[in-house]
């Protein structure tokens, strides 16, 4: 099968068929365009027009190099037409009645030794091959949304198919400029088989009534850098969509995690499939457009405004990196605050490691030198936590052990003036239990910072059943004041970020463990197809494979769902001390600092 692959036949010019069809008209290969509509293949024309258009005014192609493109983009509504193609990538509608009928009129159209692929990310790739007269040449070649700008293709093959097709389409992908990932044939692959579990647990999240669709969505973009929201990214993947890759992952893999969340089905139902209709989880100017507009469920811009308490004094207690981030936080807000550590040296320690910080964004022009000293002015260090009697708010913001957070709110309660409000910092244990520590439960709220605290905006206020409105209220005020975007949710393991952030870890090494694909290849297909920042195991061995291992077994134990139980090899890694870039090796190995 050693073939150039310089004539390519497209069957299917939707959005999907028609960004393909650019990739590969602009990369010299003769293009043959098929659909049944006559419509849409004129809207495949005239959306290729358009984007090499503004390519010429963008001086990235010349007006030749236009003219070339168009000419070697030909449109047909009949397969016959694609007779003289080396390969057939299929992208009609995402059903195997559909697919199975196109291949089987492939068979009787295409060369022998043409290499036909699937552009499914939800059907079975060794299904759709069955149908086939000759199953060796069919594979599965996945690219993603919007074709043009994404750089991932994943290359699936399935048991029946030959090698050399898949090295065909592989040096294809990267003549395109493409990142090819080799994986095997299961629903959603890499990219989806992640990405897809973590957006159903986010709508069942938000049909819970846990958090706001705007919350879910701001803490994910904000707590994990991630471009859009899991709601707002459904909207654009499509409801009715992202529903049928879950039916059929689900069906792959009898996970609870995959099984559709109920409302999925039932936005569906009613046609409110996203941006395409105009309306799915956010409401859109019109069907099809990008721009949101207000709802019933759209939240008033000063709602709360005004409610809380007085906050002028700030106490932080804790000695590590994220007290001593925090500090500066408010700090910088023009907050006075007092810095409680266990001793004086290591308060001491601390705020000299918020003066390097500080420092630092001097020689940076973030801050000037007299910002730099009044704020290090406004930071008390103290040995003792008699100091916080007279602050407004007290922080912790120590070791995420229960027993030891309940016993510093043991004494936050006998030391702080009523009327103080006392907040943790935890991110995985019950802020219910330790406030009841305490003697004023209704005085305790969650505020769960990320880190790097200074750059991280996002604050999670988690109110308990026994928080007041007034606490709450005045935790949202101290969050805006101190330039932090705040999101609220209920006291359940792993707030909003953290519980939807670590399965989708624990599937990545799951995917691993059944030699499904490579850390690099997992990695590079989030990075790529995703968006992501970084992959899951480069954000793993960030983490700490440790503290990862703690949030995965909080959230197993309370929610007692089979497939949030730890991977295996997660266990067995921080078990020999594998703990990532602090031990200098967990899923990779890293230089010890």
């Amino acid at each position: 099968m050693d073939i150039p692959l310089s004539t390519i036949a497209v069957v299917g010019l939707g959005t999907m068929g028609t960004g393909i069809a650019e990739v590969l008209a602009r990369s010299g290969r003769e293009v043959i365009g098929i659909d049944i509509d006559d419509a849409a293949a004129r809207q495949a024309v005239a959306a290729l027009e358009a984007s090499t258009a503004r390519a010429v005014r963008r001086e990235r192609i010349t007006e030749e190099e236009r003219r070339n493109i168009l000419a070697r983009f030909r449109t047909f509504s009949d397969l016959q037409a694609a007779a003289d193609a080396e390969l057939v990538i299929e992208v009609v509608p995402e059903t195997y009645e559909t697919k199975q009928q196109v291949f089987r009129e492939l068979d009787a159209v295409v060369s022998p030794t043409a290499i036909l692929a699937t552009g499914t990310n939800a059907l079975s790739v060794t299904r759709l091959a069955a149908e086939s007269q000759h199953p060796e040449r069919v594979l599965g070649l996945h690219f993603f949304n919007p074709a043009p700008v994404m750089k991932l293709v994943e290359v699936v093959s399935s048991v029946l198919t030959a090698p050399p097709a898949v090295a065909a389409v592989t040096e294809l992908a990267r003549q395109l400029g493409k990142e090819p990932v080799a994986v095997g044939d299961r629903p959603g692959f890499v990219a989806d088989g992640l990405l897809f579990g973590y957006l159903n647990q986010a709508a069942a999240m938000y049909e819970a009534n846990y958090a706001s669709r705007e919350d879910i969505d701001a803490a994910m973009k904000l707590g994990c850098g991630l471009p859009m929201g899991p709601l707002a990214l459904l909207d654009l993947i499509g409801i009715d969509t992202a529903r049928t890759v879950l039916e059929a992952m689900y069906r792959a893999s009898h996970d609870r995690l995959h099984a559709p969340a109920p409302v999925l089905g039932q936005l569906s139902a009613a046609g409110l499939t996203g941006r395409k209709t105009g309306r799915g989880f956010y409401t859109y100017a019109e069907p099809g457009s990008p721009n949101v507009v207000p709802d019933a469920l759209t939240p008033a811009q000063d709602a709360g405004a005004g409610a809380g308490r007085t906050v002028r004094s700030v106490g932080v207690a804790g000695s590590g990196t994220m007290a001593s981030g925090i500090a500066e936080v408010f700090a910088k807000a023009g907050y006075d605050v007092v810095l409680a550590a266990r001793s004086q040296e290591k308060a001491d320690t601390a705020k000299g490691r918020i003066a390097k910080s500080l420092e630092r964004s001097v020689t940076k022009g973030r801050l000037t030198a007299g910002a730099r000293d009044e704020t290090l002015a406004r930071i008390t260090a103290s040995g003792s936590l008699d100091s916080f009697a007279e602050v407004d708010l007290a922080v912790e913001a120590v070791a995420e052990d229960l027993l030891v957070k309940q016993q510093l709110f043991a004494t936050l309660d006998k030391v702080c003036r009523p009327g103080a409000v006392l907040a943790t910092t935890t991110s995985s244990l019950p802020v219910v239990a330790i406030a009841r520590a305490t003697a004023r439960p209704e005085d305790v709220v969650g505020m769960h910072f990320f880190n790097p605290a200074p750059a991280m905006k996002l604050v999670e206020v988690v109110r308990t059943v026994l928080t007041t409105d007034e606490v709450h209220a005045t935790v949202r005020e101290v969050c805006v004041k101190v330039r932090k975007h705040p999101v609220d949710c209920g006291d359940r393991a792993g707030f909003i970020v953290n519980a939807l952030l670590f399965p989708y870890l624990n599937n990545a090494i799951k995917m691993v463990e059944e030699h499904y694909a490579t850390l690099d290849d997992i990695d590079a297909a989030m990075k790529l197809g995703g968006g992501y920042p970084m992959g899951p195991f480069e954000l793993l061995d960030v983490v700490g494979l440790d503290v990862s291992l703690a949030i995965e077994k909080v959230l197993h134990s309370e929610f007692r769902d089979p497939g949030l139980a730890p991977a295996p090899l997660l266990e067995h890694l921080v078990a020999a001390g594998c703990l990532g870039r602090k031990t200098g090796r967990g899923f990779r190995e890293h230089a010890r600092r």
